[in-house]
């Protein structure tokens, strides 16, 4: 192995890989180390319950990755070596508990006379917000992939003025401050839909009432309806493996179980690593590090009082359990066998429960009734599981990081090593509400709790997945904090990438990709 590179890379995250290969691709050679026996940060698959039933880690959602305009620049490449994506054209749906369900297809006619069972005023708002999303789209999600620099975002909202007109632009400005019970109470008459698309909201840290979360719930909605979803072939890892290999095709290093323990500098200029068996690796041009900005204080020792702060003051989203299940066959949803063709099936049923939930996590109670998320995406690829058998992919929002107590006053425990098995069985218990005979039909399971989470991949600081809040005083140009949304950090050639870096969490690899594209000029 060389000990010497242009750019050195901490974690082997999908933002650091994507990042890696964009150097790579543009002659750079790059050495990326990840302390963990397997790349890919929250995006892994593996064997979890029984050999044969293959489980996404955490990620399982590639949408973002599909649609990115990484996978744009360099898909062809990730494609040669062994990329395959799953296309979904029922995406997500919500069970209530009185029996009905609602959920959104890619087949709108479909989606609309689900909705119209509901309410038909609601119907006839969701057509006319499809329709008007193709106006919409460029401007949203122009501003989700523009630099978070004062210049670039000159530059945009000049764009949406010339597009919108001022009234247009202070109407999405005002949107952009909405949260999701503003906008979705304000948008739906029926609790039920209003309930399916606020879900999304919990998946990004935005409650019903947390102001700036109503893009979220809209945009889910608009584009699981125009283009539906997408998931990996095999497994949400296909992106890493391929990442892996085209960079490594290109001269780079990806070295796994390969733990940096700090960050050689000078204060004003990082020259490599040190990695923990006592080796030194220089680096020419560039530090990128993969990891939450409390970590990178660690590795440095410190940079400058200001800076170290804003890093330590970082703040972390609730944490999430996962559930891993080996199935003999899909659940037999109380609402109707048609939920067996969903990707996701959101079980929580109003804004008040979401709302609710997420303060007593928040409070760092276990919540008496989690959201729950189940994944089913053997129902799409078959490749997942034994012929026949099916995997359900679980995850349980919100859960405390640290523990003070039980909403419900029935788990004493207050560590999550006494605390998961009874937690998940809270779920399972939910889920089997849905769905009865569940229990009966699971062949494996594997609980993995926030700090099991947090143990394998420190970026998750108490189990959060996002690697930090998306509220607005920590979102756009506060990612992670001002000044610095693009990454750069008071030593001129280490930088910062990851979900904790504009524009944050999901599959997209933006930040990743955003400085690759900064440092080499394209």
């Amino acid at each position: 192995m060389s000990d010497s590179f242009d750019a050195v890379l901490i974690g082997a995250g999908h933002n650091t890989l994507a990042c890696a290969l964009h150097l790579a691709a543009r002659g750079w050679r790059v050495g990326v180390f990840e302390g963990a026996a397997q790349a890919g940060g929250a995006v892994k698959t593996g064997e979890y319950t029984q050999p044969g039933f293959r489980h996404d880690w955490a990620a399982m959602n590639l949408s973002l990755f599909a649609g990115s305009a990484f996978f744009r620049d360099h898909g062809a490449e990730l494609i040669r070596h062994g990329l395959e994506f799953v296309p979904v054209s029922n995406p997500f749906a919500s069970a209530f508990p009185d029996g009905r369900w609602c959920g959104v297809s890619t087949d709108l006619a479909a989606t609309t006379a689900r909705i119209a069972e509901i309410s038909g005023k609601d119907a006839e708002t969701w057509c006319a917000m499809v329709q008007g999303f193709g106006a919409e789209a460029p401007h949203l999600f122009g501003l989700l992939g523009t630099k978070m620099k004062l210049n670039a975002l000159a530059y945009f909202v000049l764009k949406a003025l010339r597009g919108k007109g001022l009234g247009g632009s202070l109407d999405m400005a005002r949107f952009l401050a909405q949260s999701p019970r503003q906008f979705l109470t304000q948008t739906f008459e029926s609790p039920e839909v209003r309930a399916m698309l606020g879900a999304w909201g919990m998946h990004l840290d935005f409650a019903p009432d947390v102001a700036g979360g109503a893009i979220f719930p809209y945009l889910e909605g608009m584009a699981g309806q125009a283009f539906g979803m997408v998931l990996g072939r095999g497994g949400a890892d296909t992106i890493i493996r391929a990442m892996v290999a085209a960079i490594r095709a290109r001269g780079g290093v990806v070295g796994t179980g390969t733990r940096v323990a700090r960050i050689v500098h000078s204060g004003e200029r990082a020259s490599g690593v040190e990695l923990a068996d006592g080796r030194r690796i220089e680096a020419k041009r560039t530090v990128i590090a993969g990891v939450s900005p409390g970590a990178l204080v660690d590795l440095t020792g410190g940079m400058t009082p200001k800076f170290d702060k804003a890093m330590m003051e970082f703040v972390h989203a609730p944490g999430t359990m996962m559930i891993h299940l080996a199935m003999d066959s899909l659940p037999d949803w109380a609402a109707g066998e048609a939920l067996k063709g969903f990707a996701y099936v959101h079980l929580a049923p109003s804004l008040d429960q979401m709302a609710r939930t997420y303060q007593q996590a928040m409070a760092g109670m276990l919540p008496d009734e989690p959201v729950v998320v189940v994944g089913q995406p053997t129902v799409f690829d078959p490749s997942r599981a034994p012929t026949g058998k099916h995997v359900l992919w679980l995850q349980v929002r919100m859960a405390p990081g640290v523990i003070k107590g039980d909403a419900k006053a029935e788990i004493s425990a207050t560590d999550w090593a006494g605390a998961a098995a009874p937690f998940a069985e809270r779920a399972l218990d939910i889920l089997e509400r849905y769905a009865p005979g569940t229990r009966a039909k699971i062949l494996g399971r594997h609980i993995v709790a926030p700090a099991d989470l947090e143990a394998e991949n420190p970026n998750l600081v108490g189990g959060d997945q996002l690697c930090g809040s998306h509220h607005l005083p920590q979102n756009f140009l506060f990612r992670p904090a001002r000044g610095h949304a693009d990454g750069s950090t008071p030593i001129s050639n280490l930088h910062l990438t990851g979900a904790a870096v504009w524009p944050g969490a999901g599959t997209g690899a933006g930040s990743g990709f955003l400085l690759a594209k900064k440092l080499v000029g394209q």
